[in-house]
Protein backbone atom coordinates (compact mmCIF):
# COMPACT_ATOMS: atom_id res chain seq x y z
CA UNK A 1 0.00 0.00 0.00
CA UNK A 2 1.88 3.36 -1.05
CA UNK A 3 2.22 6.06 1.86
CA UNK A 4 0.76 9.57 1.16
CA UNK A 5 3.22 12.32 1.40
CA UNK A 6 1.47 15.21 3.51
CA UNK A 7 1.15 18.23 1.30
CA UNK A 8 3.09 21.55 2.82
CA UNK A 9 0.06 22.94 3.91
CA UNK A 10 -0.89 19.34 6.28
CA UNK A 11 2.99 19.56 7.79
CA UNK A 12 2.48 23.44 8.37
CA UNK A 13 -1.08 22.41 10.25
CA UNK A 14 0.10 18.94 11.77
CA UNK A 15 3.78 21.20 12.88
CA UNK A 16 1.16 24.09 14.30
CA UNK A 17 -0.09 21.19 17.18
CA UNK A 18 2.80 20.09 17.81
CA UNK A 19 5.10 20.39 20.84
CA UNK A 20 8.11 21.93 19.75
CA UNK A 21 8.29 19.68 16.74
CA UNK A 22 10.79 21.58 13.94
CA UNK A 23 10.54 21.03 10.37
CA UNK A 24 14.21 20.48 8.83
CA UNK A 25 14.88 20.29 5.03
CA UNK A 26 11.46 20.34 4.64
CA UNK A 27 11.10 16.45 4.89
CA UNK A 28 12.22 15.83 8.43
CA UNK A 29 10.50 16.55 11.88
CA UNK A 30 12.85 16.84 14.48
CA UNK A 31 12.84 17.48 18.38
CA UNK A 32 15.03 17.06 21.11
CA UNK A 33 14.47 15.96 24.87
CA UNK A 34 16.52 16.98 27.86
CA UNK A 35 16.36 14.67 30.99
CA UNK A 36 18.12 15.32 34.26
CA UNK A 37 20.11 11.56 34.19
CA UNK A 38 21.60 9.85 31.23
CA UNK A 39 19.94 6.59 32.37
CA UNK A 40 16.12 7.97 32.20
CA UNK A 41 16.72 9.26 28.19
CA UNK A 42 18.07 5.46 27.75
CA UNK A 43 15.12 4.42 29.25
CA UNK A 44 12.77 6.84 26.79
CA UNK A 45 14.79 5.86 24.01
CA UNK A 46 13.66 1.95 24.95
CA UNK A 47 10.18 3.10 24.82
CA UNK A 48 10.26 5.19 21.24
CA UNK A 49 12.32 1.75 20.23
CA UNK A 50 9.68 -0.57 20.97
CA UNK A 51 6.74 1.42 20.08
CA UNK A 52 8.61 2.43 16.07
CA UNK A 53 9.56 -1.47 15.91
CA UNK A 54 5.38 -1.82 16.45
CA UNK A 55 4.49 0.04 12.87
CA UNK A 56 7.65 -0.90 11.55
CA UNK A 57 8.47 3.08 11.19
CA UNK A 58 12.41 3.77 12.74
CA UNK A 59 13.37 7.24 13.69
CA UNK A 60 16.71 8.23 13.16
CA UNK A 61 17.43 8.81 17.67
CA UNK A 62 21.00 10.39 18.75
CA UNK A 63 22.12 10.54 22.43
CA UNK A 64 24.84 12.89 23.67
CA UNK A 65 24.56 12.32 27.62
CA UNK A 66 21.52 13.62 29.10
CA UNK A 67 19.74 14.93 25.25
CA UNK A 68 17.41 12.39 22.62
CA UNK A 69 17.53 13.88 19.43
CA UNK A 70 14.75 12.23 17.25
CA UNK A 71 14.10 12.57 13.40
CA UNK A 72 11.22 11.07 11.68
CA UNK A 73 10.45 11.08 8.09
CA UNK A 74 9.23 8.34 5.77
CA UNK A 75 11.57 7.15 3.65
CA UNK A 76 9.02 5.60 1.31
CA UNK A 77 7.39 8.47 0.57
CA UNK A 78 10.19 10.68 0.48
CA UNK A 79 8.82 13.17 2.60
CA UNK A 80 6.45 13.12 5.91
CA UNK A 81 3.45 11.77 6.57
CA UNK A 82 0.64 11.20 8.95
CA UNK A 83 2.72 8.61 10.56
CA UNK A 84 5.04 10.86 11.38
CA UNK A 85 3.31 13.15 13.40
CA UNK A 86 1.36 10.13 14.83
CA UNK A 87 4.64 8.72 16.26
CA UNK A 88 5.60 12.47 17.59
CA UNK A 89 3.00 12.56 19.57
CA UNK A 90 3.45 9.29 21.44
CA UNK A 91 6.97 9.92 21.55
CA UNK A 92 5.77 13.36 23.58
CA UNK A 93 3.10 11.54 26.02
CA UNK A 94 6.62 8.93 26.88
CA UNK A 95 8.73 12.05 27.71
CA UNK A 96 5.74 13.50 29.58
CA UNK A 97 6.36 10.47 31.99
CA UNK A 98 9.50 10.82 32.52
CA UNK A 99 9.53 14.56 33.60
Amino acid sequence: MPVEKLTEEKVTHFLSEAKDWKLVDEKWIEKKYRFKEYLTGIEFVQKVANASEEVNHHPFISIDYKIVKIRLSSWNANGLTKLDFKLSEQYDEFYDHFK
